[in-house]
């Protein structure tokens, strides 16, 4: 079904796409040097200089936008995700390009006309991409190019389903009927009450043809499983497409993926958001970010640096193992706040409110946060993210695993500095349930204005907090 609306969707946004980067570009060339919208100081070059590179301009946000998978049929996206994703493929097309006007010299072009094009292109593809959906929505709630669908089975998979079919009236799969078991029980939402029985299990053959059906699919409970392969039996030689909804939402915690591994239909359970270009963009900026961080704080990190040095014996850093995505450890650097033999009777131990083994400078550090700037080094290196799960040392890691449901599934990210659970107070000796709980929502969540907002609460509540000790 994804495949049919993509072949009809992708062709039309294909040519969107090239006639508005190529219009965008030109518009940006008459704005920069024909509109008085900033000084020109150094003439008015030829139009034809940048009519040359558009042809150039046109592949290159083709290629990026084909990787980015923004023509594929993997998957159909809310309005805000794909909205997103077409300005983040923007944004490397637009790195992309200043890097070959460097390299090319007969394509450089000014600043301020790529600064035009910047965030021309980003309006104009992004309102293009909304108005190219709303009209294939519109034409399907109208009625037109819809594909009689028929919908074979009941409990929460079917229901699910067709709340997805629902949400999106642009895939054109118009639900005429379904089909039950015979002894079904009441549906627990009022759209799936709302689909008419047409019939029972056993008459998927006449159902087939008397209502003209061109989809069939197919959605039974794990109870029901022995009907698919009778259902399978009775459709064997129509033509009609099937399509097959394994009931396993409940054991998907983050996300699931569908593969094709030379023709074996592959299931993946708890498939992260944070993959091929969303994970490549969130680096990007973690690197940016904490390099402007470290070098924008540097007097205070050599200040602080420098009192540790004075008022305590001992290292000014503190190295301290923790596990990080997938499993991995790495050493998580901190400014010492505690005395050095902190841990020689109590071996591991969560830090505690009034904690005596902390020193002088060390209370204000960690009351403060200031004990976690380090980290920024850890982001620049590729241990962490700025945002993500908060990272946990290896022995409490064992503890936790075999005692809270899902706490392992937290290190399919990169730890970050601060996280969902740190800007909504769960932080310090708080219940690891609601940590876990927020960690598990944000990677199930993730977007980049989810970071940004995180990042911007942290800024403004998530210091000074009184659970930091």
């Amino acid at each position: 079904m994804l495949k049919r609306y993509h072949s009809h969707v992708g062709t039309t946004l294909r040519w969107h796409d090239a006639i508005m980067v190529g219009s965008v570009w030109l518009l940006s060339y008459y704005a920069r040097f024909h509109l008085p919208l900033i000084a020109i100081t150094k003439g008015i070059p030829e139009v034809s200089r940048y009519v040359a590179i558009l042809p150039l301009v046109i592949v290159l946000w083709h290629v990026v936008f084909s990787s980015a998978g923004l023509y594929r049929s993997a998957q159909i996206m809310g309005r805000y995700q794909e909205l997103f994703r077409v300005l983040q493929a923007h944004a490397l097309a637009i790195v992309i390009l200043l890097a070959l006007s460097y390299l090319i010299s007969d394509y450089r072009y000014s600043r301020a006309t790529i600064g035009i094009f910047a965030l021309l292109g980003a309006l104009g593809l992004g309102l293009g991409r909304l108005t190219v959906r709303n009209l294939f929505r519109s034409r399907r709630l109208k009625g037109l190019g819809v594909t009689r669908t028929l919908l074979v089975g009941e409990g929460p998979s079917a229901e699910l389903i067709l709340g997805r079919l629902l949400r999106f009236p642009e895939l054109g799969l118009q639900v005429v009927g379904r089909l039950i078991s015979g002894n079904s029980p009441e549906p627990t939402s009022r759209e799936f009450a709302s689909i008419a029985v047409l019939g029972t299990f056993a008459e998927l053959a006449r159902i087939l043809k008397d209502q003209q059906i061109e989809e069939l699919i197919i959605a039974l409970p794990r109870s029901q499983s022995d009907w698919l392969d009778r259902l399978l039996r009775q459709v064997r030689d129509e033509t009609v497409d099937i399509r097959v909804i394994p009931d396993l939402h409940e054991y998907v915690t983050l996300g699931c993926l569908i593969e094709d591994f030379e023709g074996l239909p592959v299931v993946g359970l708890n498939e992260s958001p944070l993959m091929g270009w969303s994970a490549k963009f969130k680096r990007l900026t973690d690197i940016v970010l904490s390099g402007f961080a470290l070098i924008f704080l540097s007097p205070l990190l050599a200040l602080i640096a420098l009192a540790i040095r004075v008022t305590s014996p001992g290292p000014i850093f503190y190295r301290q193992e923790r596990m990080g995505i997938d499993g991995s450890t790495f050493d998580m650097l901190k400014f010492r706040s505690m005395r050095v033999d902190a841990e020689d009777l109590s071996g591991p131990v969560w830090a505690r409110q009034n904690d005596n083994r902390r020193t002088v400078l060390g209370s204000f550090l960690r009351s403060t946060s200031l004990d976690e700037l380090p980290q920024f080094w850890n982001v620049l290196k590729g241990d962490m993210s700025l945002v993500g799960p908060r990272p946990e040392r290896p022995v409490f890691v064992e503890k936790f695993r075999n005692e809270i449901p899902g706490y392992m599934l937290r290190h399919k990210v990169k730890a970050g500095i601060t996280g969902w659970a740190q800007v909504n107070g769960w932080r310090g000796d708080t219940s690891l349930e609601k940590r876990i709980e927020c960690d598990l929502y944000y990677i199930r969540h993730w977007s980049f204005w989810m970071d940004v907002k995180i990042l911007w609460l942290t800024v403004w509540r998530g210091f000074v907090h009184k659970n930091a000790y």
